[in-house]
Formats: structure tokens, sequence, C-alpha cells
């Protein structure tokens, strides 16, 4: 798993539930570390040794904590780079799911290692849609739940989404759209500044 991945949860989980809870994790996970290096890859094994013991701290399911990891990667103030490469695909939420399919690529525009999911975006009728994220790694349809529920906020789009289970090589999300323009979204200029 790429580092900058591994470095994302641990931000998000440090953020959320301090520093002292990381470090329990870290023991309970048997990192023999306490910090990921985000330039580096590391062995899948240890991400999911990282989120096992998340998940016993914490007392969540691992799928609630991905999901939370999700919201976390676009609400962060430190992450609004993230937040940028996302809003790039679009004006509204719907060019936004329209460009999902691109995001694999766009991320490797800024580091050539980074290996996303392949998404693949379906319509299944006028406002409803059904993601599909390929990928080994166990939870990617539950990271995307939160990721795109933070989307949909950001752009002001009242949105239902929810996984919609296992598939070979991924997982489903189902996303119905219910209003277009629900609420005033964050601003966003193509030129960097946020209002």
């Amino acid at each position: 798993m790429h580092g900058l991945v591994n470095r994302s949860i641990q931000m998000f989980l440090r953020s959320t539930y301090g520093n002292a809870v990381w470090l329990d994790i870290v023991r309970d996970a048997q990192l023999g570390f306490d910090s990921f290096e985000t330039m580096l890859n590391y062995e899948d094994r240890l991400t999911d040794q990282v989120l096992a013991a998340a998940s016993r701290r914490l007392n969540l399911p691992r799928e609630a904590i991905l999901e939370d990891l999700g919201l976390f990667l676009v609400a962060e103030p430190a992450l609004e780079r993230l937040r940028r490469l996302l809003r790039f695909g679009g004006v509204t939420f719907v060019d936004f799911l329209y460009s999902l399919d691109d995001l694999p690529a766009r991320g490797r525009l800024a580091l050539p290692d980074l290996d996303l999911p392949a998404l693949h975006l379906a319509g299944t009728d006028h406002d409803s849609f059904s993601l599909t994220c390929l990928s080994p790694f166990r939870g990617v349809g539950h990271v995307a739940v939160g990721l795109l529920r933070a989307m949909a906020d950001d752009y002001g789009a009242l949105v239902v989404i929810d996984h919609a289970g296992p598939t070979e090589g991924g997982e489903h999300v189902s996303i119905k759209l219910l209003d277009h323009q629900f609420a005033t979204g964050r601003r966003f200029t193509l030129a960097g500044q946020v209002l």
C-alpha cells in the first residue's frame, strides 16, 4: 500500500481521536514504528493490521472507520489539495460523478506510483447511479461512500449514498440524487482561492 494512503489513515486517526489513541493503535498493530512515510510503499498487511487495531481500540466496525476516513479526506483543511483535485471534476455533483472514471489517471499525474482503485460509473436512471470500485483493498467502497457524501455536501447536493455490496474484484456503491441544489455548496475557484 502506498505510504500516502497509510499516512492519510494515520492523519485521520490522530486528528479525530488524538495522539494517545494513535499510539495505542500502533502498539496493538505491532508496526514497530509510529509514523508512516508518505513516499514509501508498505505491505498491505500493515494497513490491515492498523485498521483491525483501530476497530478494536475504537470499538467501531472497519467499515465505519473507512467511511469516516472518506469524509475526512474531503473535509480536512490540511488536505485541501485533494478536495481541489476532486472539484476539478466538474461544476455540478453529476459532472463530478462522471469524472470519477478519470480520477486514477489524475492521481497518477501527481504521484506516478499511486495505485488508486479503478472506478466505473453507470447511470441506472435519470438520477440514480452505480459506482464500481475495483481494488483488492477490502473496504474501498466504504471509503468511496464517505468521500462521495462529503463531496455531495461540498456541491450542495442532497444525495443518498450506500454501500451496495461486493462485486468480483471490488465493491459497488449506489448513488441516488434527490436534489441537485439542496443547499449552498462550498465555494470553489479554478484559480485556487476558496472564498
